[in-house]
């Protein structure tokens, strides 16, 4: 079997890669009948050098491999026909900027495995940058609070090296008694939590976030059943909502009523109900006045997300008696922010991360005849057809 690890060629350049120079050697020290090559790029936060320092095959031509590993989109001019290609293709959801590349991988008789579609035989995902986006997104909402209210001035996280220093950074800051809520338990939420945990905010249970009134900073994380209700009045249940989402309407207005910063670490579905309205934060008893969107679903369930924004600009205001965007210093505004590609702001400690669960949960189905299904349930397209799985999205490419 030859990989290869592919230049990342999207703009704004990305420089996380799949696999650094330490996991491609032990890929090859594990499995001796693997040959891996690595595109030469200059944009990588792993210069070819150290690569190269370690064995490795570096090179302009990556055509002969059968497998090409990458982390964002591959522009169409860029694939090569008759491959199987690992990347996020942000397809899977109808994604209307995509559709032209799935169809450019249909024709090109390309086997895609989205790094989305990686999952076990419970369908939980097994990789992905979640942890990262939460780390470097809490980061960003607490650097918000700061410069909104001029109370500290932190450097952007793309400037520092790794959690650990995000945190010290943190910690420096003298907070007033602020709450913030966390919403999400998955890779994003948790990792937002670790920002959180190392400042030593406390953590409290949402009843008492609801109900107590604190002399020092606190958090509460909580759960579908803590911000969505059914709309009958029954019991809410995580199974229930997951079945029915569209029996369920936002229950969150109890928290924007009594929190500075909403964090929002949650998985969002396409039929998934809103979570924050414009009417929540229209309303003279809103207190929110950070939103760390770090999900990012663009006119999705917050309703100040509306657009994504950068890592070079990455707040706005939202002004919601007007539901347009302003400065983030209006007097009126929440600020938001809504970058859609944090780990990029931490890209060594991503990529780590990143080759670590792809060694563990991907490398291995390769070479045991993929006993436990993992590339047969992450297969999107084969021989120039979409898989059974994703049939369902015949429309989005014929459209």
């Amino acid at each position: 079997m030859k990989f290869g690890l592919i230049k990342e060629r999207k703009n704004p350049p990305d420089r996380r890669v799949v696999f650094t120079p330490e996991e491609v050697a032990r890929l090859k020290e594990q499995y001796p009948e693997a040959e891996v090559k690595v595109e030469s790029s200059d944009i990588r936060v792993f210069p070819d050098e150290q690569y190269r320092a370690l064995g490795i095959e570096v090179t302009q031509d990556v055509s002969d491999c059968e497998v090409l590993f990458g982390v964002k989109e591959v522009p169409v001019d860029a694939l090569i026909p008759n491959k199987k290609y690992f990347f996020f293709s942000h397809t899977i959801k109808k994604q209307a900027h995509n559709r032209k590349l799935l169809k450019a991988i249909l024709e090109k008789n390309i086997d895609l495995y989205d790094h989305e579609t990686i999952v076990d035989a419970n369908h939980k995902r097994l990789i992905g940058f979640g942890r990262y986006a939460g780390i470097v997104g809490a980061y960003n909402g607490m650097r918000a609070f700061g410069l909104k209210f001029e109370l500290y001035s932190i450097p952007k996280a793309e400037t520092l090296h790794g959690k650990d220093e995000l945190i010290a950074k943190l910690r420096r800051q003298v907070l007033p008694p602020i709450k913030i809520v966390l919403t999400g338990h998955g890779k994003v939420g948790m990792g937002a939590k670790e920002i959180l945990d190392g400042m030593k905010i406390k953590e409290v249970s949402p009843e008492h976030f609801l109900s107590k009134i604190y002399a020092e900073p606190v958090y509460t994380q909580i759960d579908v059943t803590d911000y969505y209700k059914r709309n009958d009045g029954q019991e809410a249940t995580k199974a229930d909502f997951y079945a029915n989402p569209t029996e369920y309407t936002s229950n969150f207005e109890r928290f924007s009523k009594v929190s500075d910063i909403f964090m929002a670490g949650h998985f969002y579905g396409n039929d998934g109900p809103e979570i924050l309205s414009r009417e929540m934060l229209n309303a003279p008893d809103n207190k929110i006045k950070v939103v760390a969107d770090i999900s990012c679903d663009v006119d999705g369930p917050i309703a100040c997300t509306i657009k994504a924004s950068t890592i070079a600009d990455p707040l706005f205001g939202y002004l919601p008696s007007e539901n347009k965007e302003v400065p983030y210093m209006h007097p009126g505004a929440v600020v938001v922010m809504s970058v859609d590609n944090l780990p990029c702001e931490l890209p060594k400690d991503a990529s780590e991360g990143f080759g670590e669960m792809f060694m563990k949960h991907v490398i291995p189905a390769f070479f045991n005849g993929d006993k436990d299904g993992i590339l047969a349930r992450a297969k999107v397209t084969e021989k120039g057809q979409l898989t059974p799985k994703f049939a369902y999205l015949q429309d989005y490419v014929n459209s």
